[in-house]
């Protein structure tokens, strides 16, 4: 049964952490495209080419040749949607970063107790997130807010963060009663990958 519970959990975030990965490779590219298109309207407002070939740039010009609109409002709610896809994939393979240096002495039993400690506060600090987030997204859907540019509603960049971040904190949660139960029967039930410093 547990195993089967892990599986699908690990799974979710998983899949949540790829869909992060794919996000922000998107976020990346778009950001390249507006740089070059920004160089390249620079180059053909340019003196040079007005006067070299005025109706080549602006033919460019009206092709739409430039950086994309809005390219900062995009990459803010990109931005935010990855970190929380990324963030359930850091709580399940426990791949957050971690210093040994006083905990390196410490018996088996003592560690586990520490590590459901820290299990215990990661949860309720991203369970206060996830909370935050939709207080968030209900008072700028009240206040009908929008992006500068876009001039979309500014409680859509929330709402999508806010389903990755329910996502991790439910995987924090599941974490912190692994290692509860870890710790009170001390055996190891899911295996901590870290990322020691």
């Amino acid at each position: 049964m547990f195993r089967t519970i892990h599986k699908a959990i690990h799974g979710v975030a998983w899949l949540m952490a790829v869909i992060g990965g794919l996000t922000l490779a998107i976020l990346i590219l778009m950001i390249c495209l507006s740089i070059l298109g920004r160089e390249a309207s620079d180059l053909l407002h340019s003196a040079w080419m007005q006067s070299t070939a005025p109706g080549l740039a602006q033919s460019l010009l009206d092709a739409g040749v430039g950086p994309i609109y809005g390219d900062y409002e995009l990459v803010v709610a990109g931005m935010a949607f990855s970190v929380f896809c990324f963030l359930g994939w850091c709580q399940i393979t426990a791949g957050h970063a971690t210093v040994d240096v006083f905990t390196a002495s410490l018996s088996q039993q003592k560690l586990r107790w520490l590590q459901m400690f820290i299990e215990i506060l990661f949860a309720v600090a991203l369970v206060y997130v996830a909370i935050q987030l939709y207080e968030g997204m209900t008072t700028l859907q009240r206040r009908r807010s929008t992006t500068f540019l876009l001039q979309y509603p500014l409680w859509w960049n929330y709402a999508v963060a806010l389903v990755p971040a329910i996502a991790t904190a439910v995987i924090a949660v599941y974490m912190a009663i692994v290692r509860i139960v870890e710790a009170f029967t001390n055996q190891t039930l899911v295996a901590s990958a870290g990322a020691d410093h």
